[in-house]
């Protein structure tokens, strides 16, 4: 499974239309959209997973292609590392 990061969405962009389009590269695991707290409309930033071949296709596919009025960027999550502390 891949998390793929997807930046410059337009503020009408919906989970529908976003599911459909990223479901023309496989199965949409998950999908989720960051939205405004009061208006509801998209903050422009989305998270979707996908299984691995999927989302490499759905990625070279998206990338920099307009949609709804803007361009986006796909591109697979970079992974959250914490730090460990080491006990003495």
């Amino acid at each position: 499974m891949i998390n793929l990061s997807v930046r410059g969405l337009s503020s009408s962009t919906t989970q529908q239309s976003l599911n459909k389009l990223f479901s023309e590269f496989g199965k949409v695991h998950s999908l989720t959209i960051v939205r405004d707290m009061f208006t509801g409309k998209c903050r422009g930033f989305a998270s979707v997973k996908m299984e691995g071949h999927e989302a490499k296709l759905a990625v070279a596919g998206l990338n920099n292609r307009e949609i709804d009025g803007s361009v986006v960027r796909v591109e697979r999550q970079k992974p959250r590392f914490t730090t460990v502390k080491k006990r003495r």
